[in-house]
């Protein structure tokens, strides 16, 4: 029986690059439902494998962007977001598969930040949040002393983005960026507007809050490991090549932390979170 190696070599030939995207999803279907890739995932996510590589299916057959990519290249991103315990349904914004040209690439997502910050069991509050016109009425930056009224909007013109978190001991972190600098940042480091062109106040979101805390938050292994991911300057490179999904070696994918418990059925990430949760 053909490994996951041989059907991934047999991808790069030049009959199936030009291959229908029709025809494309059958083989992505085919990887999919490999013994090989089923037994990487379920050693993963345990008995929720087989739900999640369905989820990659899903996405792909609803992205034609996607279904220009190598299709190993997406599966390899999806492990990434697998092994972090976050669903890629593009519609709840945990994680993202993103084209970039022939080859896909794993993106964190604003509630992905969230999820995995809260896991530290840290976090009493953090939120982002849009800033509409009006509701801003002062910003100090060295003191991060913030006033807004949110009753105060005088239209629904965002002009900028808050994020803000306070640990458990009662250390807190605030940033706003202004509409303009989050532009600003998406020309300098962007190099897909995939997810810009999706939603736009989502990527917003997710740059400032990635900036707090990247910065000044607790970072657990496995935001850690997110966060050296999607970072947004790395240089892209073609994993597909070197990981071989039908053996335990694949050492640029992401491995979930060994210290860190099985992931359970439910979506709760902190069980122990006794804090306040507030998210936007």
């Amino acid at each position: 029986m053909a490994n996951v190696q041989s059907i991934k070599n047999n991808l790069t030939n030049k009959n199936n690059q030009s291959q229908a995207p029709a025809q494309q999803g059958t083989t992505m279907k085919s990887l999919l439902s490999s013994p090989a890739v089923i037994k990487r995932f379920e050693e993963v996510l345990g008995k929720r494998g087989t739900q999640f590589t369905a989820s990659i299916l899903s996405l792909y057959n609803s992205e034609k962007m996607l279904q220009k990519c190598e299709p190993m290249s997406v599966i390899s991103s999806a492990m990434i977001a697998a092994t972090l315990d976050l669903p890629v349904d593009k519609n709840l914004g945990y994680a993202w598969i993103v084209p970039y040209g022939n080859k896909a690439s794993f993106q964190l997502g604003y509630k992905g930040y969230i999820q995995l910050a809260l896991r530290s069991a840290q976090y009493r509050y953090i939120n982002v949040t849009p800033i509409h016109e009006g509701e801003l009425k002062k910003w100090n930056p060295l003191t991060e002393e913030i006033d807004i009224d949110f009753e105060s909007r005088e239209s629904d013109s965002i002009i900028g983005y808050a994020a803000y978190f306070e640990l458990l001991n009662g250390f807190r972190k605030t940033v706003y960026w202004t509409k303009d600098q989050v532009e600003k940042h998406r020309r300098k480091f962007s190099k897909s507007d995939f997810g810009w062109k999706n939603d736009w106040d989502a990527m917003a979101s997710k740059t400032v809050l990635k900036s707090l805390l990247s910065k000044w938050g607790i970072l657990s292994v496995e935001l850690q490991k997110a966060v050296v991911e999607d970072d947004d300057d790395r240089e892209l490179k073609d994993i597909t090549g070197e990981v071989d999904l039908s053996t335990d070696q694949h050492s640029n994918v992401i491995d979930a932390d060994p210290e860190s418990p099985a992931p359970s059925d439910n979506d709760a990430p902190v069980d122990n979170f006794d804090g306040e949760i507030v998210i936007g």
